[in-house]
C-alpha cells in the first residue's frame, strides 16, 4: 500500500515538473514569436495578417483556426502575441477572438456523435454539446454590431490595462515602466534558439524569421497539448467530484466550478466534454450544466492573460482583456435571467430533435458551422 502511495506521489510530482517546463516553453514561444516579428518589422509583419480588417474575416479565421486545431488557447495565444508585437490592431483582432470561443466547440460535438447509435442518449448529449456552441453564436451575434459601433470591449479593456499596469508600477515603488519578471526569465529560450540558427545553420533575413514563426506556433501547440493533458490527469478525479458536487447546488456554484476547472487545466473543451457523457448518460440536466459551460468559458481567459505577459507591448494585455471582458458580457446577458438562459436550451434541444429524426443535419450542422461558413467568410471578404 504504501509503495502504491508512493508511486502516485512520485507519478504526481512528475507530472508537475512536465507541467511546469512546458509553461515555460509556451511562454518562451510567444516571446519567440514577438522576437520574428521585431525581426521582419512591423511593417512587414502587418502583410501576415492582410485582410483582416473585414471584422467578419476576422471572425471566420477564429472560427476555422480553433476548430482546426480544436483550442481556442492556441488560437488567442498567438492573436496575443501578434497584438503585442504591434503587427496586428487590438481593432482586428477582436473579432478573431470572438471566433475562436466558437470554434473551440467543436470538441463537445466530436464527444457527441459518439452516441449516435444511442437515439434517446444522442439526443441528450447532442442537446448538451450545441448549447455552448449555440450560446457562443447568440454572443457573437449580439455583441459584434456592439462593438463595431462603440467599441466598447476595445475601450474598456484599454482602461483596465491601463489601471492594471498603473497599480504594478505604483506597487513596485511608483513611475517608471513595468518590467514582467516572467518575460525576463523566458527570454533565454528564444535568444538562445536565435543565436543556434545564426551561427549554427548561417539563418538569415526572412528564412531565420520563418524558422522563428514555424518554431513558435508549434512550440505553442505541443506545450498547450502537454499542459491541459498533465493537468487534466492531475485534477481528472477533483474535476469528476466538483462537477457532481453542482449536480444538487445554484447555478452561480456551477459557474465558479466552470471557471475554476477550466482555469486549473487551461481548457476549456475538456470541462464543456466532461460533462456530455453525463447528458447522454441523464444524470446531468442542460440547466444544470449550462452555468458550468458558461464558467469554461471564463477561465479559458486565463491563458491569453498568461501570454500577455510576456507580450512585447500593453496591447496584448489589452486583447487578452477583451477576451475575458467578452465572455463576461455574454455570462451577464443570458445566466441572471432565466427566460434568457432559456433561450440557448431551447434552441440546442430542438436542433437535437432534428438531427435525432435525421442523422445527416449532424454533418451539415458541423461542417457548415465550423468549416464551410469560415471557408466561405474568408473567400467573400478577401476577394
Amino acid at each position: 500500500m504504501s509503495r502504491l502511495v508512493l508511486s502516485r506521489r512520485a507519478e504526481w510530482i512528475v507530472r508537475l515538473i512536465i507541467f511546469f517546463v512546458a509553461l515555460y516553453c509556451f511562454l518562451g514561444a510567444i516571446e519567440m514569436f514577438g522576437h520574428a516579428m521585431k525581426i521582419v518589422g512591423v511593417a512587414a509583419a502587418k502583410d501576415l495578417f492582410s485582410g483582416l480588417e473585414n471584422p467578419f474575416a476576422g471572425l471566420a479565421v477564429g472560427v476555422l483556426a480553433t476548430a482546426m486545431v480544436q483550442s481556442s488557447s492556441v488560437t488567442t495565444s498567438i492573436v496575443v502575441a501578434a497584438v503585442g508585437s504591434g503587427t496586428l490592431p487590438v481593432e482586428n483582432a477582436i473579432p478573431i477572438v470572438m471566433g475562436a470561443n466558437v470554434g473551440t466547440s467543436i470538441t463537445n460535438m466530436l464527444v457527441a456523435v459518439g452516441y449516435i447509435t444511442q437515439h434517446a442518449s444522442f439526443r441528450r448529449a447532442f442537446a448538451g454539446a450545441t448549447v455552448h456552441d449555440i450560446f457562443n453564436i447568440l454572443t457573437v451575434i449580439i455583441l459584434l454590431p456592439l462593438e463595431l459601433t462603440t467599441h466598447f470591449l476595445e475601450r474598456s479593456a484599454t482602461f483596465l490595462q491601463q489601471w492594471v499596469e498603473f497599480l504594478i508600477t505604483q506597487v513596485l515603488g511608483g513611475g517608471g515602466t513595468f518590467s514582467s519578471p516572467i518575460k525576463a526569465s523566458v527570454k533565454w529560450l528564444p535568444n538562445t534558439y536565435d543565436s543556434i540558427l545564426k551561427n549554427w545553420f548561417g539563418l538569415e533575413g526572412n528564412w531565420l524569421v520563418a524558422v522563428l514563426i514555424v518554431t513558435a506556433l508549434a512550440m505553442i501547440l505541443v506545450a498547450l497539448v502537454v499542459i491541459t493533458r498533465n493537468m487534466r490527469l492531475l485534477m481528472a478525479d477533483r474535476i469528476e467530484e466538483w462537477i457532481n458536487r453542482v449536480l444538487k447546488k445554484s447555478g452561480l456554484l456551477g459557474l465558479a466550478i466552470g471557471t475554476g476547472t477550466t482555469a486549473l487545466v487551461q481548457s476549456s473543451s475538456i470541462t464543456t466534454s466532461l460533462l456530455v457523457p453525463m447528458f447522454g448518460a441523464g444524470v446531468l440536466t442542460i440547466e444544470a450544466g449550462f452555468p458550468i459551460m458558461l464558467g469554461a468559458n471564463i477561465g479559458t481567459t486565463v491563458t491569453a492573460i498568461l501570454a500577455s505577459t510576456v507580450a512585447i507591448g500593453p496591447a496584448g494585455l489589452t486583447i487578452a482583456l477583451v477576451h475575458l471582458l467578452f465572455n463576461l458580457s455574454g455570462t451577464l446577458i443570458f445566466f441572471p435571467f432565466r427566460p434568457i438562459r432559456r433561450i440557448p436550451i431551447r434552441l440546442s434541444e430542438k436542433l437535437a430533435e432534428l438531427t435525432v429524426k435525421n442523422r445527416i443535419w449532424v454533418l451539415i450542422y458541423i461542417l457548415g458551422t465550423f468549416i464551410v461558413a469560415p471557408l466561405l467568410g474568408i473567400l467573400i471578404w478577401r476577394s
